[in-house]
């Protein structure tokens, strides 16, 4: 038994990924319960729930056993598939940082803004004015997620520059985040309705919402926002808060700027 445990801690740590996801999806199905037995339904679960994990415990010893049959030729074969994928995924960031990747940086113009969607499969382009303030803020989030994020290219143009470019996408609102995919416009970040409407929006919040359009690898939920820290339940992002008469509207030095 020892030397089994031996032989599967060394094939995990050489694939590095979980080994029997597999048994739980294959013992899923067993879960249904069959109209046809009368019995308590809490019981009837249960025996279906142990069905299953010897289902689970089955297959398990069924992969321990392959294991053991695994011979030196077989593991080193396996080592030497890993270490090709390591490889393959350090020669693509090498590729992506050539590429600038990795940093957030400004384009002079139209020409560079089409090259760089060319270039790169993920872009997330900020369209700025310098004297629009939630300009600066969007600024201080990208270039955090930049430096995150190597596999999409972050990068800013100044809209009065790029007046064609600007008209051909019918930007109307500053700032605007453009979001291309192999060369195609695919979505934008118009303002901050999309960020809760606040200037103090997290940088976890502008992620997801990028993430939302698959231009950046994310593993978290893509259907719910991520929560602030230090906020109390109950607030909905995208809704602004109701205010009362007496309330001043502190938003309105800091809104956004119509093009």
């Amino acid at each position: 038994m020892l030397e089994h445990t031996k032989n599967l801690q060394v094939v995990v740590q050489i694939l590095a990924i979980p080994m029997f996801v597999e048994c739980f999806s294959n013992a899923l199905p067993i879960l249904h319960i069959s109209k046809e037995v009368k019995m308590d339904p809490a019981k009837a679960v249960q025996n279906q729930l142990i069905q299953a994990t010897n289902i689970i415990e089955q297959q398990v010893d069924a992969e321990i056993n392959r294991l053991d049959k695994m011979g030196e030729d077989d593991y080193e074969a396996l080592k030497q598939k890993r270490l090709q994928q390591l490889k393959k995924a350090q020669q693509q960031k090498q590729t992506w940082l050539s590429q600038g990747h990795g940093r957030y940086e400004e384009i002079p113009d139209e020409k560079e803004f089409f090259s760089v969607c060319k270039q790169s499969k993920n872009v997330i382009c900020h369209f700025y004015r310098d004297s629009t303030f939630r300009c600066k803020i969007v600024d201080k989030h990208l270039a955090l997620l930049a430096t995150k994020h190597i596999e999409a290219r972050f990068v800013k143009i100044n809209a009065e520059k790029c007046k064609f470019l600007v008209d051909r996408l019918h930007i109307v609102v500053l700032p605007t985040i453009c979001l291309t995919k192999d060369g195609k416009t695919v979505d934008y970040v118009v303002g901050f309705d999309d960020l809760g409407g606040k200037d103090d929006f997290p940088t976890e919040m502008l992620e997801w919402r990028i993430a939302r359009a698959d231009v950046l690898n994310y593993s978290g939920d893509l259907l719910t926002p991520p929560e602030p820290k230090g906020t109390k339940q109950g607030g909905v992002f995208g809704l602004k808060q109701k205010r009362t008469i007496r309330q001043k509207d502190d938003d309105d030095d800091s809104s956004d700027d119509d093009y």
